[in-house]
């Protein structure tokens, strides 16, 4: 990549540029778009001419201002489909746009990194907004003081395995409801073992998607009714495969019984409760100076 080799084309005065954009969605997905009326390529990708792509101009600060721009184009099966929208495919998705002379490609400078924000769609087209890295310096960062966990389950804080199968099954759909779904489970897992956990689904119309687990009732012959706090955005059909992770309540008792993960407990079990700075120590439950939980 030569930023200088088109910094001297740009100041030859005839210049041959466009502009490219490339969209990595959370699923690995790579796709590519030009504002050129031929498709370009370069870094192992093809960037199609035939979306209708553009973008308004971009604004950056020199401070910690937040980059933005927005980007326009068509819907179509072979690039951004409103399917894949609806089912929120390209929710967070990273964003790099380049300026590129497209007689030589080589010399290109990328002009904005970011991720996809918000994205409308009507009339056969779709409008997304793109939010720069610095975005991330509005997100409060550190830990809270808190009596239960403040990990997620299977993270780097955690540390608990879930490729393990006492702690994920995978089943099939076997009915779904007009509130949640019936799936044939193998092995035996306790009632509500995966209520707060999450189901992944690994094939069908709604492939890649996930939700988060209310509700687990385990039934006769290996079959639990499972809710999910949320719909799934994409249709989901008897006989799709999904995957279930155990639920975590974040709480100390569940960390070392379900999970035997006691070391790993990012929370605080013995927080004095809200209530301790009145109680006088003839009324305290306890006395012998342990833990007030």
């Amino acid at each position: 990549m030569s930023g200088g080799a088109l910094q001297a084309h740009l100041e030859s005065g005839v210049t041959t540029v466009a502009r490219c954009w490339e969209v990595r969605r959370k699923d690995g997905t790579r796709l590519g778009f030009t504002d050129h009326d031929l498709d370009l390529a370069f870094d192992g990708l093809v960037f199609r001419a035939d979306t209708g792509m553009s973008a308004a101009a971009l604004q950056q600060g020199t401070g910690l201002a937040v980059d933005n721009s927005e980007a326009v184009g068509a819907l179509s099966d072979g690039s951004v489909t409103e399917a894949d929208i609806a089912a929120g495919r390209f929710d967070g998705a990273e964003v790099t746009t380049w300026l590129v002379n497209w007689a030589d490609v080589a010399a290109r400078k990328v002009l904005f990194r970011g991720t996809l924000g918000e994205i409308t769609r009507a009339g056969g087209a779709f409008q997304a907004e793109l939010r720069g890295l610095t975005e991330w310096l509005n997100r409060p960062v550190g830990r809270v003081y808190q009596a239960p966990c403040s990990a997620v389950l299977g993270d780097a804080a955690c540390g608990v395995d879930l490729s393990d199968p006492a702690f994920r099954a995978e089943a099939v759909v076997a009915e779904v409801l007009e509130v949640g779904m019936v799936l044939s489970v193998p092995g035996a897992f306790d009632p509500g073992w995966f209520q707060r956990g999450r189901l992944n689904v690994l094939d069908g119309a709604a492939q890649g998607l996930w939700g988060s687990v209310k509700r687990d009732v385990a039934g006769e012959g290996g079959a639990r009714r499972v809710e999910l706090w949320e719909p799934l955005r994409a249709t989901l059909a008897a006989g799709d495969r999904v995957a279930l992770i155990a639920g975590c309540d974040k709480r100390f008792a569940t960390c070392r019984e379900k999970f035997g993960n006691v070391l790993n407990f990012q929370g605080f079990p013995d927080i004095p409760q809200e209530e301790w700075v009145m109680i006088h120590p003839s009324m305290a439950r306890r006395r012998d100076g342990g833990s007030l939980r």
